[in-house]
């Protein structure tokens, strides 16, 4: 069996196992699980408008339908597809995200439907429904999918709310915390299907993985976008440089003027020349020229000229004569007997 692609044909395996049923009985089945000549999926409500009944007697039905194909002679012959289901998803990681799943297996909707139904019917499958943790999920083994998921909430409540983990790191974490459970797991492609299973972790963009709920990972508006831009840079940009790359980053278009207002209102940018942002998480001092140099001889004491030069230069990136200027305002600053400046 090649990994990951089955042998059977799920139409044909499906079909089957409908025909032991009643006509109604099947078409309900088939408007319920998209297994018609339509693949989108009715409600319980949907199918009971058109049949002049209520939801809950649909219900009912269906939950029939699904006991009477299991004791069918049909179920127990479609035995080999349902084994060879178990072996792909334990292939896949044991634990699987419904949607990926089936994307892996087929990007065809109705093939998707066809295979989620045999799911459904299985024994070997059991479905965890989506919670505020986690996604909808299938496992064939409940004691593993337990461990996985612990194991995912410890890695969560290790992260700070605004951290990002580049992905490497991030998988060889979460690799570390699973080991306590299941230790002889090594697959970094394994810890990755598994932490998409979750909602509490997530990967932004540029891939980089932290708290689903950071507006770091979960980037929508442009301050987000510019944010991610200068953290990815590394050193301070124009807000041109800015819009550019998002553009190109995100496809997204992003105005220059649009881009500057959005920095100049988030704490998280500090102007540092002219147009020039930089991220406050870096270290730059908030304010113009006179008031960064207020705040470094008011943290570090008395400095020359040229200690202030150097240390100003570091938060904004302004000409040497403008310091000296500001620093010739009786007002704010004054120099003692060693040549030094303090603030007034």
């Amino acid at each position: 069996m090649t990994k990951g692609i089955v042998t059977f044909k799920p139409r044909q395996v499906t079909k089957t196992l409908l025909s032991v049923l009643s006509h109604r009985a099947q078409d309900i089945l088939k408007k319920r699980y998209g297994l018609g000549d339509l693949s989108d999926r009715m409600t319980l409500e949907s199918i009971g408008k058109e049949y002049g009944i209520t939801r809950e007697r649909v219900r009912q039905i269906e939950n029939f339908a699904i006991s009477s194909i299991r004791r069918a002679a049909a179920f127990g012959n479609a035995q080999p597809v349902f084994d060879e289901l178990k072996t792909v998803m334990q292939e896949y990681g044991t634990v699987v995200k419904e949607k990926d799943f089936l994307e892996y297996l087929s990007q065809d909707p109705s093939y998707q439907n066809h295979i989620h139904f045999l799911l459904v019917l299985g024994d070997y499958f059991e479905k965890l429904r989506e919670d505020d943790q986690f996604h909808h999920r299938w496992t064939v083994d409940k004691n593993v999918s337990d461990k996985i998921e612990r194991s995912i909430i410890s890695l969560y409540k290790e992260l700070s709310d605004d951290e990002l983990v580049l992905e490497g790191d991030m998988l060889a974490r979460f690799l570390g915390h699973i080991k306590k459970d299941l230790k002889h797991v090594e697959d970094i492609i394994l810890a990755r299907r598994w932490l998409m299973l979750s909602k509490l972790v997530n990967v932004n963009p540029l891939g980089e993985w932290g708290r689903a709920n950071s507006p770091n990972v979960r980037a929508r508006g442009i301050r987000d976008l510019a944010y991610l831009v200068l953290r990815n840079h590394g050193s301070p940009m124009h807000f041109r440089e800015v819009a550019l790359a998002i553009g190109k980053k995100f496809n997204k278009k992003a105005h220059e003027a649009t881009v500057h207002n959005e920095l100049i209102k988030d704490k998280r940018f500090i102007l540092v020349g002219r147009g020039l942002y930089a991220l406050s998480e870096w270290g730059y001092e908030r304010g113009v020229v006179r008031e960064v140099i207020r705040q470094i001889l008011t943290r570090e004491g008395p400095l020359t000229k040229n200690e202030l030069i150097e240390k100003v230069m570091k938060e904004r990136h302004v000409k040497e004569n403008t310091v000296l200027v500001n620093l010739q305002n009786s007002k704010y600053f004054r120099k003692d007997k060693k040549g030094r400046y303090a603030p007034v």
